[in-house]
């Protein structure tokens, strides 16, 4: 497994809420990266795909770099110097307001010692002299220092030409970024998502800690397995909601839900040493209902004894037995067993959820199980279901077209998901069905007579009355 490097890697840094993951969003284009009034937010490394002055590039938002004393502080810091290490370009982000700080100064020195090429964003000038701002900020000796207002988009034309009229010249075409499978890992806190992250690319992209809620931003990883490319996202852990009272800690969620939604395929990491929980299921209702391919990781395997195992099993089959058509792969993380398992059923749910459903199959798989188990309603109101059809891919939908189709049970309709499911060999996706009632075309259609029919109904008319008044 590699990572995938097919762009410039251009790193934003500076001290802590100078408005670096503002700056982030802003040329990104996105909302990626969390963005809060207090110091601390950002801790893991942030990847996203951006546009600069024509030139695609890598973008990175990191930490803020200040001294930590704090466990979680430290990790921050390296996770910062790591992305140091990779860029082709850094982005230094002061405050404007603030003026130049001594820890301004350190961090630059800091930054000279990489042997980089450095511009200087001088942030939060709305309101103020840029040229004043420019001004102190020379004392840095940095020759590259643009003004900017990064939320309002004032001055990102300008930073974005210096920073690609600086970038090393391309050679040859790179992949884009982003490309392959998507895939995002979803869990409760301290499941194991950032391990599992961290294992398939090979270095410490994510943090990860005992300590639940340390991913807050959704970390994002470009990796290649046997040929095939992933776009892996590590989301928050998502508690339940009445745990969940931090404002930070519902914009994590609020992400995580998010990459859900974008991903094509999804895996539910689940804390085997705590067995399955309601969270976890309420989870796994989501990725359902939202017509996600899904995958399910039993993590922490190799901790249990077969007691426990046994135990794990038997919940998930009561808690998870509306998603048991998901492939089970049981996984150590930390310790990287099963994880080729774990990207094989990836592969197979991906493919499987890619295929595309016939109209004559699909009719042909309807009438089957209508002609086996009809629908309930009597045979006067019975549902009459005629054909079917593909509606669409990620999520597999198959539309029904019928009359009386509103009358048609949930049993019955998870008795078409299971008929459909079976015949074809739809592992692991989730089946959307959409019912469509079948109406008359000629119903309120008004038929206009030609003046030839017009004359000719008048005549009928006539003798019929001459042949009434005969009698």
């Amino acid at each position: 497994m590699t990572s995938i490097r097919p762009l410039d890697v251009v790193v934003i840094v500076g001290r802590p809420n100078v408005g670096k993951s503002t700056l982030f969003n802003a040329l990104t284009r996105r909302r990626d990266a969390l963005v809060a009034d207090m110091p601390g937010v950002t801790r893991d490394r942030i990847y996203g795909r951006a546009v600069l002055d024509g030139r695609p590039v890598i973008l990175v938002d990191t930490g803020g770099l200040e001294a930590a004393s704090e466990q979680l502080g430290q990790a921050a810091q390296a996770q910062t110097l790591a992305a140091i290490q990779e860029a082709d370009l850094l982005l230094f982000v002061s405050d404007g307001r603030s003026g130049v700080t001594s820890a301004d100064f350190e961090i630059v020195q800091s930054l000279r010692r990489s042997n980089k090429p450095i511009v200087h964003a001088v942030n939060k000038t709305d309101g103020l002299d840029p040229d004043t701002l420019l001004g102190e900020a020379a004392e840095l000796g940095l020759t590259e220092s643009c003004a900017i207002a990064a939320s309002h988009r004032r001055g990102l034309d300008y930073l974005s030409k210096r920073v690609a009229s600086l970038l090393p010249d391309q050679q040859g075409e790179a992949p884009i970024f982003g490309d392959g499978i998507r895939l995002a890992l979803l869990g409760r806190p301290n499941a194991g998502k950032s391990t599992l992250l961290n294992r398939f690319v090979g270095e410490e992209r994510a943090l990860a800690s005992p300590i639940p809620g340390t991913t807050r931003d959704p970390v994002h990883a470009d990796i290649v397995r046997d040929g095939q490319s992933y776009h892996v996202i590590d989301t928050a852990g998502i508690r339940r909601r009445r745990g969940s009272h931090e404002g930070l800690e519902k914009l994590s969620t609020l992400k995580a839900m998010q990459a859900m939604h974008q991903a094509q395929v999804v895996v539910l990491v689940i804390d085997a040493a705590e067995g399955v929980s309601e969270q976890d299921a309420r989870l796994a209702g989501h990725i359902v209902e939202a017509g996600r391919s899904l995958v399910l990781a039993l993590n922490k395997w190799d901790q249990l004894s077969e007691a426990q195992r046994h135990q794990c099993l038997v919940s998930m089959r009561e808690r998870l037995e509306f998603a048991l058509f998901a492939p089970v792969v049981v996984i150590s993380a930390l310790h990287g067993s099963g994880l080729g398992e774990l990207t094989d059923a990836i592969d197979h749910v991906y493919q499987t959820a890619s295929q595309e459903l016939s109209t004559p199959a699909l009719t042909r798989v309807l009438r089957d199980a209508v002609a086996a188990h009809p629908p309930g309603g009597g045979e006067r109101f019975r549902p009459k279901l005629r054909y079917a059809h593909s509606g669409g891919l990620f999520p597999t939908r198959v539309v029904i077209h019928g009359s009386r189709t509103e009358s048609v049970k949930d049993q019955y309709k998870r008795y078409l998901v299971n008929q459909i499911r079976r015949q074809f060999d739809l592992l692991g996706v989730p089946i959307q069905l959409v019912f469509k009632e079948s109406k008359n075309p000629f119903a309120g259609r008004k038929n206009t007579l030609t003046p030839r029919q017009i004359q000719k109904r008048k005549r009928a008319g006539q003798l019929g009355r001459r042949k009434k008044r005969r009698h």
